[in-house]
């Protein structure tokens, strides 16, 4: 009897592609989300039952003549598919609209108030991210301790906690001032109407102004980074690199930075990533409480109108922000875990 030998199955080969293709389908899935976003920034007014030119008017055109002067000044007397192809002409050149407001592009007025809108969150976001990943790598090496319960009980509280009411104690508290206690911060605004001319008084005036928003916003988003890294670095620690480093006889700091640290940093870099895509958004609450004159406020104030134009391209830009925030967080996940472009 003759004994033939099979042979074994062969798993398949799992190519991964290059990084050049991974980014270029990245980039591709951006353009397909960019265009989505256009096509329901556009249509979402549209659809709703009415003239679109009177309840933009809401009462103020007197007689037909004024209404169609208006509907002809913003391109509402088109087509609707003509009315789209404008939209996407204008858009794609920095053409956002005039606002009915203020009576300026929408553009230049995004543009002035995007920069107290990047300071606040952007510093907040920042500040957030280094210590809320800190102390979610110091709660997970110290799980169950006392400063693990501590922290997370903290961060929880404070992320349950709503964003306007934290801030309004923080007025009533070192703003406004306590009985004896004296108020230490303005209760509002971007700058005093008394600052001088220079460039350093200036700045310092901002940062005194700015300093109970950005706390606010601090603890609002820690619990973000916090929870996120604890959670990751306790994934890590039972991991077996993890255990033949410490055979090693690594000190766990040791252990903590150089191995668990960087694969645990991995989903938090994705948290980080998308929300500093939010930081165009800017945070309306926070900015309406404190009357910062950001992108948050101002959508705020067109809400009231409403003023359809600013509305508009406010949502694109905070759209368009977070998606771009998505495409490099992708970018960077690529380099940091080669597996995701399996």
């Amino acid at each position: 009897m003759t004994l033939t030998s099979t042979p074994a199955a062969v798993s398949p080969v799992v190519r991964r592609r290059s990084y050049g293709r991974y980014v270029g389908a990245k980039a591709l899935a951006a353009l397909g989300s960019l265009f989505f976003v256009l096509v329901v920034n556009f249509f979402l007014f549209r659809v709703l039952p009415g003239d679109p030119a009177r309840t933009l008017g809401r009462g103020r055109f007197k007689t037909e003549e004024a209404l169609e002067r208006f509907r002809s000044t913003y391109g509402l007397d088109q087509p609707l598919a003509q009315q789209f192809l404008t939209f996407l002409k204008n858009t794609f050149t920095g053409e956002l609209g005039i606002s009915l407001r203020y009576r300026v592009p929408v553009s230049e007025l995004i543009l002035d108030r995007l920069w107290p809108t990047l300071l606040l969150v952007g510093t907040s976001t920042l500040l957030a991210a280094v210590i809320g990943v800190y102390m979610g790598m110091v709660s997970a090496w110290n799980r169950g301790r006392t400063v693990d319960r501590v922290w997370t009980w903290a961060s929880l509280t404070l992320y349950s906690m709503p964003e306007w009411w934290l801030g309004l104690l923080l007025i009533a508290a070192l703003a406004v001032g306590i009985g004896p206690l004296p108020g230490l911060f303005p209760t509002g605004g971007l700058e005093s109407v008394d600052v001088g001319d220079g460039l350093l008084a200036r700045a310092l005036d901002t940062a005194w102004h700015l300093t109970l928003p950005v706390i606010t916003l601090t603890l609002a988003y820690l619990a973000d980074y916090s929870l996120v890294m604890r959670s990751s670095l306790l994934d890590e620690i039972g991991e077996d690199y993890v255990v033949t480093a410490r055979a090693k006889g690594l000190r766990d700091i040791d252990v903590r930075r150089r191995h668990a640290a960087r694969n645990a940093l991995l989903p938090t870099t994705t948290v980080v990533a998308l929300n500093i895509g939010f930081v165009v958004s800017g945070a309306i609450t926070i900015e309406t409480i404190f009357s910062i004159p950001g992108l948050g406020l101002l959508a705020s104030e067109a809400l009231e109108i409403p003023d359809y134009w600013v509305l508009q391209g406010a949502f694109l830009v905070a759209s368009a922000a977070v998606i771009l925030a998505n495409l490099v967080a992708n970018m960077v996940y690529g380099l940091l875990d080669p597996r995701v472009r399996t």
